[in-house]
């Protein structure tokens, strides 16, 4: 007898500790071992970091340090970035309310209890009141987890706040990059706006060396128009950038949730002391490390522990309510002996028919299961579209700012010696207009490109999951 009721005992044990969940493996990467390889990805990782991205701390990598103090406000101070923190609190809260719900939950009750009976002639003649007191602890409808319902729902729980978690990550290391970004644009604003500045005054010393040649009949009234033309064009560029430049420290300053100050405000990309440059290492190592692909696969298990929960439904479910204490008719009589009362009262519940909603509650858990599936395969696909991206990036933008340097270099010596030859009158105005626009042109692309390339780390440690 003894043997059986030890063996029940050891079964219902076992029982509570298991859940009917299916056991989690994580699915194969949907991509391929490598990174691309062709033109466009040329390059080595010669004088670059081989630390994966998301061990690089973002002070190690984001060297400036006006910058790195103003992504520090940006921490200290987004808005967006506070909402995320508060949904882990929130989380945090909901995963304890479902973990509480494994355990009892203990009561105490007090009560007093006045009845009045009217007078039942030949019994009495006169209304009767009664009054007890009655003092007890009790459980209430403490669900016992034979089949793991609860414990699939308490790791479901505990699934969606690592997700959340995972997701004020994403968010750090987001707002981190668009600070940074939103940085390097402002810089090449400002040298966009020297530079005009600067092609704005050259062009009113031309403007005016050529009003006095038209006076003296020395050139064309073309060649005065011509010179006009340029030097309003370079106007109107100063307006602009002076306007971008603007509409970028109002940008800096909602990231940064409090207005940046002008000491920490760079004055051109030179300024800038540039990011580091890191290697991608394998996809398999690096992406599988990003927060929103970590963040999808808790959502993934999430949804695999929920499986668990629908599969327990259909088995019974016990709950017992119990309660001891003590009751008295009078006050002083509550703790004597022989006022003990107590209450047991299990409950099981066989599902028997219920035209199919469990049947279909399982369904819908599998089918959850295959959405978050997919969306978790999507999300690495979608990772490593965004690194392949940034390394075909890496690949061309040295070319480009080569090409784009001599090419400045060119039209230097090309506007030197147009003008040259204009003085001389040996060439029209036109040629020295061509120059100058080729030049300016060639500067701001200049510019363009050396932004890109900052632009280019940024995203790349923001990509491969830089620490948040």
């Amino acid at each position: 007898m003894m043997r059986n009721a030890s063996t029940i005992i050891l079964a219902i044990v076992c029982l509570a500790g298991c859940t009917m969940a299916p056991t989690y493996s994580r699915p194969a990467l949907p991509i391929p071992a490598d990174w691309p390889t062709g033109p466009a990805y040329k390059g080595t990782d010669e004088g670059r970091t081989n630390s994966q991205a998301a061990d690089i701390g973002w002070r190690q990598f984001y060297t400036d340090e006006r910058l790195q103090k103003v992504i520090l406000l940006a921490l200290n101070n987004n808005r967006d970035l506070r909402v995320a923190a508060f949904n882990i609190e929130k989380a945090r809260s909901l995963y304890r309310i479902q973990r509480a719900a494994l355990f009892p939950e203990i009561s105490a009750l007090g009560d007093i209890n006045d009845q009045r009976y009217p007078a039942y002639p030949p019994l009495t003649d006169k209304a009767i009141i009664l009054r007890e007191y009655d003092v007890g602890l009790g459980v209430s409808s403490w669900e016992i987890d034979f089949f793991g319902r609860l414990r699939s729902l308490k790791a479901s729980a505990l699934e969606q706040y690592l997700a959340t978690e995972q997701t004020l990550r994403s968010a750090q290391i987001a707002l981190m990059a668009e600070v940074a970004l939103a940085y390097l644009t402002y810089a090449a604003d400002r040298e966009n706006l020297k530079l005009s500045q600067s092609t704005l005054a050259a062009r009113q010393a031309t403007y005016s060396l050529i009003g006095r040649r038209f006076d003296v009949g020395a050139s064309s009234a073309l060649d005065l128009r011509q010179a006009q033309t340029l030097m309003e064009s370079a106007r109107v560029d100063v307006a602009g950038y002076t306007r971008l430049v603007a509409l970028d420290e109002n940008a800096l300053d909602l990231l940064a949730g409090t207005p940046v100050p002008s000491e920490l405000l760079p004055e051109e990309l030179n300024a800038v002391t540039p990011p580091q440059d890191i290697s991608p290492g394998l996809p398999s190592e690096s992406l599988l490390r990003r927060p929103d692909i970590l963040q999808a696969e808790n959502q993934l298990k999430a949804a695999n522990a929920n499986i668990g929960a629908a599969r327990a439904a259909f088995f019974p479910r016990i709950t017992l309510t119990t309660s001891i204490g003590t009751s008295s008719a009078e006050l002083s009589g509550l703790f004597k002996a022989g006022s003990g009362v107590w209450a047991f009262a299990p409950q099981i519940t066989l599902p028997i028919f219920d035209a199919g909603s469990r049947s279909a509650n399982l369904q819908v858990a599998k089918a959850d299961r295959d959405i978050y599936l997919a969306l978790y395969e999507k999300a690495i696909q979608t990772a490593f579209k965004e690194v392949a991206d940034a390394l075909a990036q890496r690949g061309t933008v040295g070319d480009q700012i080569a090409a784009q340097e001599s090419l400045v270099q060119a039209s230097v010596e090309t506007y030197t010696l147009s003008n040259a030859r204009y003085v001389k009158g040996i060439d029209s105005y036109l040629a020295v207009l061509d120059a100058q626009r080729s030049l300016y042109t060639g500067q701001q692309g200049l510019i363009t490109l050396r932004l890109a390339r900052l632009n280019y780390l940024v995203t790349l440690y923001k990509v491969l999951g830089g620490s948040g």
